[in-house]
């Protein structure tokens, strides 16, 4: 048992209602480390070419990293992978909390989920043991009473539990995965996946300590992060405000995605900000497992049109903007609601609310009527209107809840008449608020990242711009040879460089598991450096950054090689056709595009620069330099 793992990875066939262990070697985990990486080797061994999303030949994988659950600020992270039933490609998700560490204490590192049951189930896996239990009478219930319910049934109120919610069981795409009923796998639809199978959540409990093989280094690294936190004004104020710190700068610089990314500032910003926030309904900050960060909002609200029951957390930035700025509401309590009911049904709150938006500005353009919408007037900045809309999605109870519980692309084609144009999907999955028209790199990982738009795949470009980045965020840039930043706006081969190596390492960070708001390459309270070293003290391997970023280069080839293996390649790295078109407004970027002439260029670059071929394909060769020549069997001939 290699130190920082159990050394046991478990196998579910729902079908047959088997639970088996298998024991990799120790050469298995140095060389995949945990997360996506770990998950694809599975995905990829165990899964037909074009297996349905919602059928049972569709593989769920859960893995922690090699850091979980150690005693160190950042490293409670869990990736969930399978077959996105939004993209028809590969699914990747992230969550924190409690549950990851919580899994390695049962005494496991990851989960491979195969078949689908006859009937609902649940798994335990209580102190190494696991088990298929009947779940019949946790169908239908919020994600807080299955956890109230799954608690008292094994006796212990210290379980952690992750499951999919109603959402899920009726049909939406986009549905996550929850845990501590405010924790989630979102965006690509792992939720749905899992109620496909009919297994309805997992609960995890255990006692086993992980095996550290430098204490004292481990303590030392664990020392430096929080002595710097009160010196980091971005870490200041993602403790202060959580990840609503940013509404402020981001509207400042014409970057907070309004109606519908069709602008790039909010009139209402300061109403729905993380001081506004703090100001007036946080009740308390709560964190991850072994975490000072405290970043975790947690908001109640006991008077007024719109309680909020602080169980279900509190909204993070990309919330707030997509059920506040994209959807043109200033309400912060009604967004803290539709964050609540996004919890208690099991929804990713930035798909449905940016899916919400899209039918605000198809309204609003009059490319559907009231007859559509069951006479919601679906207008930029109704409240009411975004929270029934939100609820009949997660309940499917009207044809427009059904609708767009298949998410904004499929409904766009259904309504046809120009709804295209409203779009902001990549792959299937909604862009997140952070705005490639500024943001001239994001556009480019937006389009080529394996699983759609994200926000958390690379490092936004103020951060290797002249004038902006501070010296110590340039200083950890050098440590990935980042040492030349570039003037602001631009998209030089440079910049793109600086886009490939930072997506690079944010793939490591979803390898091993560990937070990017904690290690980073820049704004965090550890950098690429301070990994290396934490690697190195778990688990008593000599690895180096450059071995690392291999790791983090394997599991981004995997993905790209899943999607080739099932008919993806430059067609699919596209924008939509909005982020072409000037933003309106009288900010910053008012005028702002992207070209598609300097886009189409850039991808170029980036293909090169990764070591792919010029439609976007990892080739054999680079399999065979990233000592997974087995994945190129994978590839199109």
């Amino acid at each position: 048992m290699p130190n920082g793992f159990t050394g046991r990875v478990l196998h579910v066939d729902l079908t047959n209602g088997l639970v088996t262990v298998e024991e990799p070697a120790e050469s298995f985990y140095r060389k995949y480390m945990g997360g996506s990486a770990m998950g694809l080797y599975y995905i990829l061994k165990h899964m037909p070419a074009g297996a349905e999303p919602l059928g049972p030949d569709n593989v769920l994988t859960l893995f922690t990293g090699v850091t979980t659950g150690a005693p160190i600020s950042g490293q409670s992270r869990i990736n969930a992978n399978a077959k996105s039933p939004l993209s028809g490609g590969i699914g990747d998700s992230q969550a924190g909390g409690f549950f990851p560490a919580e899994l390695k204490f049962a005494g496991f590192d990851g989960i491979v989920i195969r078949g689908k049951s006859s009937r609902p189930v649940y798994l335990s896996i209580l102190n190494g043991e696991a088990k298929i239990n009947d779940a019949s009478h946790l169908m239908g219930k919020v994600t807080g009473e299955v956890d109230r319910i799954l608690k008292k049934e094994v006796g212990d109120d210290k379980a952690e539990i992750m499951q999919c919610g109603i959402a899920a069981e009726n049909g939406v795409l986009f549905s996550s995965l929850v845990n501590m009923s405010n924790r989630t796998n979102g965006r690509t639809g792992m939720g749905a996946v899992m109620a496909s199978k009919n297994l309805k959540a997992i609960v995890v409990r255990g006692k086993a300590k992980i095996q550290i093989a430098d204490s004292a280094l481990l303590a030392s690294i664990n020392k430096e992060g929080p002595r710097m936190m009160p010196n980091n004004p971005d870490m200041d104020g993602l403790a202060k405000h959580g990840t609503a710190s940013v509404v402020m700068p981001q509207n400042l610089y014409g970057t907070l995605p309004t109606r519908n990314y069709s602008e790039g500032q909010f009139e209402h910003a300061e109403d729905i900000s993380g001081e506004k926030m703090t100001d007036t309904i946080l009740k308390e900050r709560d964190t991850c497992y072994a975490c000072v960060v405290r970043c975790k909002r947690v908001v109640e609200i006991k008077e007024g049109p719109y309680k909020v029951d602080p169980f279900y957390g509190g909204p993070e930035y990309e919330t707030i903007g997509t059920f506040g700025s994209y959807c043109g509401i200033k309400d912060l309590a009604a967004i803290s609601m539709a964050n609540q009911l996004c919890n208690m049904y099991g929804m990713d709150t930035i798909a449905t609310g940016a899916t919400i938006a899209f039918a605000m500005e198809c309204f609003e353009k009059e490319i559907i009527s009231p007859s559509t919408t069951g006479g919601i007037e679906l207008r930029f900045g109704n409240a009411d209107a975004m929270l029934e809309t939100l609820q009949q999605i997660a309940t499917g109870s009207t044809p427009l809840g059904r609708l767009l519980g298949k998410g904004s692309a499929v409904a766009a084609k259904e309504w046809g008449q120009g709804a295209e144009d409203c779009l902001i999907t990549v792959k299937g999955s909604e862009a997140p608020a952070h705005m490639p028209q500024a943001k001239r790199t994001l556009g480019v990982i937006y389009a080529v990242n394996p699983f759609g738009a994200d926000h958390q795949s690379s490092e936004h470009d103020w951060m290797y711009e002249d004038g902006m980045a501070s010296p110590l965020y340039l200083g950890r840039l050098a440590e990935l040879d980042l040492k030349d930043p570039q003037p602001a706006g631009s998209l030089t081969s440079e910049k793109i460089r600086f886009a490939a190596y930072t997506q690079i390492f944010y793939s490591i960070l979803d390898t091993i598991e560990l937070c990017q708001f904690v290690w980073g390459p820049a704004w965090t309270l550890y950098g690429p450096t301070d990994v290396v070293k934490l690697v190195q003290a778990i688990t008593g391997w000599q690895v180096s950054l450059y071995e690392l970023m291999k790791v983090g280069e394997r599991r981004l080839n995997l993905l790209r090689v899943f999607n080739a293996r099932e008919g993806f390649d430059r067609k699919q790295d596209y924008l939509p056709k909005k982020f072409f078109k000037p933003l309106k407004g009288t900010g910053p970027t008012a005028g702002f595009a992207i070209d598609v002439n300097e886009f189409e260029q850039s991808l170029d670059t980036y293909y090169s620069i990764v070591g792919w071929n010029n439609q976007g394909l990892p080739t054999k060769s680079k399999m065979i330099e990233l000592g997974i020549d087995w994945a190129g069997d994978y590839l199109p001939a």
